[in-house]
């Protein structure tokens, strides 16, 4: 990984690069104050994955809802920070825990420094590596309309996750996706394209993957171990979209699994053809 900044030979950096520099380590620490404060009053941010230019007044919600959160999100630099006069420029990638792996969206800012403040920000993103390491061009045009940045799909990837983890909505048989989304804060369209597009999952998909860890988290240590009716509580009402879900992310089946990884006596249903 590249450090984000490198003094001169005589050991300073220059105005324009060490405003830049605390800009940036302000965003990777997560300090909304000392971001804004190094706004320049008559600043535009151009936003071309959104199609968007905000100013100043605008910026405090903009910033808000794009720093980074959670452990799933990362922010790596992958190259040192340029300057050519009164512009600087940096390079960084915002890696997201997606649902079959990592993904990566590419940033580049070009920041223009004036009065020691920030004056414009022109920043571009694209998704750079998809779900199990497949690289994938961004769909610009959905994110437009959507009006959402790279930053903040991090951010509601990780609220999405968190959600699931504390309230559980998948343990109810009707989960749905305008029930999530009115819980989470946003619109059916914003969640579909994060799950479809970039963290590589429908909606139900994503559901049943936290039902069967449900599952497999509440397997008992001792006693006979009843998978149908672990599974109903998970919120599974199809013992077939169980099963098959079972085989899908573990490469078993419910019965085999419990021969190599005994818990209690096992007892499935005959519903299981490959048990």
């Amino acid at each position: 990984m590249h450090q984000p900044s490198i003094p001169d030979s005589q050991g300073f950096l220059p105005a324009t690069h060490q405003v830049v520099l605390r800009y940036h380590l302000a965003w990777k620490q997560r300090r909304l104050e000392d971001i804004l404060a190094l706004y320049h009053p008559d600043i535009a941010y151009h936003d071309f994955l959104q199609n968007r230019v905000f100013h100043h007044g605008q910026l405090r919600d903009y910033v808000l809802s794009s720093l980074p959160q959670g452990e799933t999100e990362r922010l790596e630099h992958i190259d040192r920070i340029r300057v050519d006069g009164d512009t600087a420029f940096i390079q960084y990638q915002l890696v997201l825990q997606g649902g079959k792996g990592l993904v990566c969206f590419h940033s580049s800012e070009a920041i223009t420094v004036r009065d020691g403040l920030i004056w414009q920000v022109r920043e571009y993103a694209t998704l750079q590596q998809g779900p199990q390491g497949q690289g994938r061009p961004a769909s610009q045009q959905p994110l437009q309309k959507l009006g959402l940045s790279a930053r903040q799909l991090g951010r509601m990837a990780d609220e999405l996750h968190g959600y699931f983890r504390q309230a559980r909505p998948y343990l109810q048989a009707d989960c749905n996706l305008a029930a999530v989304a009115a819980a989470t804060g946003y619109s059916r369209n914003q969640l579909s394209y994060l799950l479809n597009q970039v963290l590589g999952q429908s909606f139900y998909g994503y559901v049943n993957q936290a039902r069967l860890q449900h599952v497999l988290d509440h397997l008992p240590a001792s006693g006979k171990v009843r998978m149908d009716e672990l599974a109903f509580a998970a919120g599974f009402n199809s013992l077939s979209v169980f099963y098959r879900c079972f085989r899908q992310h573990t490469g078993l089946s419910p019965a085999a699994w419990l021969r190599r990884f005994p818990r209690g006596h096992a007892a499935t249903t005959e519903a299981d053809p490959a048990a």
